[in-house]
């Protein structure tokens, strides 16, 4: 997605780490008109695949995931970082290793929002190693419903996630790919 590309290259900062801040637009302080483009593109991709429900993980996600539905007509369901008290009922749960904060923590979901009659487009804004995306694959599995895609604002493509979810089969939608990043630059891979 070229408009998110030229984004990122406008306003994104390249730190320390393999850090790639876009805290300014997609993830802290958020353009409404750009990721409603997002969740229109993710659209034009998934939109005939009989997506029922969008899924993410707080507290990033959740944008995206809310501007996607807008265009599928569906909820949103999002995976939270800890059980909190007004969790009732049992929960699907993963461990999640989180590369921004280096520590493990346990996802939940209510089983009530998730059902073996559904098929979910999960979103995000980073797809790097993988760990998180793995979670919510492990959530989808134990609620036995059927993974339609997965749709991700910014793939680090010099990281092994993508291409290990590609490989297992998933119809995976990165908008824009960085194939490398050093500590001043960074350059997309050509789609």
């Amino acid at each position: 997605m070229k408009l998110l590309e030229e984004r990122i290259l406008r306003e994104g900062q390249v730190r320390p780490g393999n850090v790639l801040k876009v805290d300014c637009f997609l993830n802290h302080q958020l353009d409404v008109e750009l990721l409603d483009q997002i969740g229109q593109e993710f659209y034009r991709i998934f939109g005939q695949d009989g997506i029922t429900k969008i899924l993410t993980i707080e507290a990033s996600g959740i944008a995206i995931a809310c501007m996607t539905a807008r265009h599928f007509g569906v909820p949103v369901v999002f995976a939270k970082k800890a059980k909190s008290k007004n969790i009732d009922g049992e929960v699907y749960t993963s461990v999640v290793h989180s590369y921004t904060y280096g520590k493990d923590y346990n996802i939940t979901l209510a089983k009530k929002f998730l059902s073996p009659r559904d098929k979910v487009l999960i979103v995000d804004d980073f797809l790097a190693n993988g760990k998180a995306m793995r979670g919510l694959l492990d959530v989808c599995n134990q609620a036995g419903v059927t993974v339609g895609g997965i749709g991700i604002c910014i793939e680090k493509g010099f990281q092994p996630g993508g291409a290990e979810l590609r490989a297992a089969g998933y119809k995976l939608a990165s908008l824009a790919i960085v194939d490398h990043m050093d500590d001043t630059s960074l350059t997309f891979r050509q789609q």
